[in-house]
């Protein structure tokens, strides 16, 4: 028999169903799990790490829970191996432990082949001693021992491109030869994040020893597309109910604001459960090449504090189309510090050359003004538009190097605001905008979420923002000096921009 087929007989044939209305029977696979198994454990190349990503409720945990018994006691189990199971929460790790031990205690064959230790979420696999370990990322638990096969609980809950606790898991299995990685969850919320970089690496590469089945439903469908909803739902009619699962897209569909997290948790999309300023299908729709300018530019500049990022972004209209350069400033110290604790890959970004660092620990305010007036120095610039609570602190440091622009404070409220994200809404929502998919730019846009006052006017909300939005601060207000611009000369912002 072939590995894959000895694994599925044995959950088949001596685990139990550990909760819900069948509990008690056999377990019985699916097609689209016995599918995954068999890529996994029978790969001719031998697999390395292994991704399955697929919609809430639809037997994800089960699943790892019959593969860790399957380590324990089961045609998987190697003398004296250590298997881990990593979530990002204590509750999540605690579901994991407790199925697996339902499972091997339900099943009068495997039950005496095990010990049990609740306080410390482990079990022992007494015929080979094996030990499973459930750990979360909350707990902090020293890794220990090197692991021979780690499974990925729900990872697509981990923002940005790093995770200590993954980075910690995933570098102790050096003592093996042929370490097994499983990471079974619903997707990230963007590409930036720590599973989407994984998933899109496994494509990208074809590595033959990377194995992803990705269940999702495709861009822009409907939320009541049932053919959706099977895509992203394998087992739709089998341990996932369909009624439920129309229940819910019947009211994401009749209250907008559950629409977002609708899409991610229950299509398996890459969409934000937080309502963007800009969704990311518009945003890559803009994502085209830069064109040189060759007339008038409006900047704007979003100054952060000390440790902060910086922003100046310069736009300029090329053929009736928003052309956006960004530029972006950080301390050099303590840059992979601040990259953590952002989870952003401003190290990266740094050698790429898209993200400049200031000498020091905190942001020189006058080293960004003597290189922002060098990068304007050959522009025509018709308005530099920044915060008016550092209005003073650049003029300050322009004056000091000689240097006249056109300063033009900008609020963050409602009142300036509003009409500066609207610019960028007209521009971006008509595909009459280049920004070239510059990632930190990018980054700052998936970050913003938009707050809005009882006169609809609205703004960029920084306290419920995911991570560093300056870049978006900058576009908005550039954007908004462009349009006042057109305005103060008797032109309409749209018509100017989309003639």
């Amino acid at each position: 028999m072939t590995l894959s087929a000895r694994v599925i007989r044995f959950v088949e044939g001596y685990l139990r169903v550990p909760e819900g209305k069948d509990v008690g029977k056999p377990m019985v696979l699916a097609d689209f799990q016995k599918r995954f198994l068999i890529d996994v454990f029978d790969n001719p190349h031998g697999t390395r790490r292994a991704i399955l990503s697929m919609g809430r409720k639809g037997g994800k945990t089960a699943l790892i829970a019959a593969i860790l018994a399957a380590y324990i006691v089961g045609p998987l189990a190697r003398q004296n191996a250590v298997l881990v199971s990593g979530a990002m929460s204590r509750e999540q790790s605690s579901l994991v432990f407790r199925l697996c031990c339902l499972m091997l205690q339900q099943s009068p064959e495997l039950a005496p082949l095990i010990r049990i230790i609740p306080s410390g979420k482990r079990i022992i696999g007494l015929p080979m001693g094996t030990e499973f370990r459930a750990m979360s990322a909350e707990a902090k638990t020293a890794m220990g021992a090197s692991p021979l096969l780690i499974i990925g609980d729900e990872w697509g809950q981990v923002r940005g491109p790093q995770s200590d606790f993954i980075d910690s898991l995933l570098t102790s299995q050096g003592a093996h030869e042929n370490p097994l990685q499983i990471i079974i969850s619903t997707q990230a919320a963007s590409d930036a994040d720590w599973l989407s970089v994984q998933i899109d690496d496994a494509k990208r590469s074809e590595d033959p020893r990377i194995v992803c089945h990705l269940y999702a439903a495709p861009e822009g469908a409907d939320l009541m597309d049932e053919s959706a909803w099977r895509a992203a739902n394998p087992a739709l009619g089998l341990f996932r109910s369909l009624d439920d699962l129309r229940e819910q897209m019947t009211q994401a569909q009749r209250m907008p604001s559950m629409e977002n997290s609708a899409r991610n948790l229950l299509l398996n999309q890459r969409v934000s459960t937080e309502s963007p300023f800009i969704s990311p299908d518009t945003w890559k729709a803009c994502g085209g090449p830069v064109q040189p300018f060759d007339g008038p530019v409006f900047v704007g500049v979003d100054l952060s504090a000390r440790l902060d990022l910086s922003a100046a972004v310069v736009v300029g209209l090329v053929d009736d189309v928003w052309q956006v350069v960004p530029y972006f400033w950080t301390p050099s110290e303590g840059l992979a510090d601040r990259a953590k604790r952002d989870r952003s890959p401003y190290v990266e970004w740094h050698r790429q050359g898209l993200l400049r660092t200031t000498p020091g620990a905190s942001v020189d305010y006058s080293f960004v003004a003597a290189e922002l007036a060098e990068i304007l120095s050959d522009l025509e610039v018709k308005a530099v538009s920044f915060d008016r609570w550092r209005f003073d602190l650049l003029k300050k440091e322009f004056d000091a190097i000689g240097v006249d622009l056109p300063l033009i404070p900008h609020g963050q409220g409602f009142r300036d605001m509003t009409g500066s994200l609207e610019a960028t809404e007209i521009a971006l929502l008509n595909k009459r905008m280049a920004h070239g998919n510059h990632p930190v730019l990018t980054m700052c846009m998936a970050n913003s979420t938009v707050t809005r006052d009882a006169a609809d006017g609205k703004k960029l909300d920084k306290q419920r923002s995911t991570g560093r939005i300056d870049g978006a601060v900058g576009l908005c207000m550039a954007m908004g000096a462009a349009a006042k611009d057109t305005e103060a000369q008797g032109t309409s912002f749209d018509s100017f921009t989309f003639v």
